[in-house]
């Protein structure tokens, strides 16, 4: 099962402060003395610092996805799976906490089985045929949200060891391990069955604010190769 790109729902709300002043004539402000509340004439009110100051937008992580010469021969875009959040920044949302939903492993946004459903910004897209896929996505988080994602999605190795997929209700096998050589940290899924003629490699990387994720079921080894050089590809533009 293959979910389509998420809803994007982009909401921009502007604040002007209002500065408001009062003196009179021969009041200790116009003498340049300090005021009975103790603030100096002069004194400006501290500016909250932007939560999204130095991230990726959307329009720029479009930018960064992997062009199809780093997909393999035969896989063609999806227009219906390409989506971004343009040049504005999301609301972030608070995790899903409890058991992950692991068919969500099943899906072109996967990180979302981390609780998170995703980025103040984000791009995606996919390139398929009839048998085979590769999807890739970019989403990037305030603060160290970004850190937070790639520990709930270690945990899903766990969590998610056996479940029974929503195609064919077959049982499926999870496996996860740390891997190295990608970014700031990286850890790599592979989903089997006995019931599907190839499995699954899941790949997440941070780098910095950013998280790619990227779902492969090309070629004999389980999309291991393609989804390593996708991810790889996409880290590189984040970097330049």
């Amino acid at each position: 099962m293959r979910l389509s790109s998420r809803a994007v729902v982009l909401m921009a709300v502007a604040a002007l402060p209002l500065a408001l002043s009062a003196c009179s004539s021969g009041s200790s402000a116009d003498s340049g003395s300090g005021s009975g509340n103790g603030t100096s004439a002069g004194a400006k009110p501290a500016k909250a610092q932007d939560p999204d100051a130095g991230l990726f937008t959307g329009t720029q992580l479009k930018k960064a996805l992997a062009p199809a010469s780093a997909f393999p021969s035969g896989l063609t875009l999806e227009s219906d799976g390409s989506a971004d959040s343009g040049g504005q920044f999301l609301s972030p949302a608070a995790r899903k906490t409890g058991k992950p939903d692991c068919t969500r492993l099943e899906t072109t946004s996967w990180i979302q089985v981390s609780g998170y459903k995703g980025g103040v910004s984000f791009a995606q897209n996919g390139y398929a045929n009839k048998t085979e896929e590769v999807d890739q996505e970019i989403d990037t988080f305030q603060g160290t949200t970004a850190t937070e994602v790639m520990k709930a999605l270690r945990s899903v190795a766990a969590a998610c060891a056996t479940y029974t997929d929503t195609d064919a209700h077959a049982k499926v096998k999870l496996t996860g391990s740390a891997t190295s050589g990608l970014a700031d940290e990286a850890y790599t899924m592979t989903l089997t069955s006995g019931y599907w003629e190839n499995g699954t490699t899941l790949i997440a990387a941070r780098s910095g604010n950013s998280v790619v994720t990227v779902l492969s079921t090309a070629g004999s080894d389980n999309g291991a190769a393609s989804a390593k050089k996708v991810t790889a590809t996409v880290l590189s533009a984040l970097k330049k």
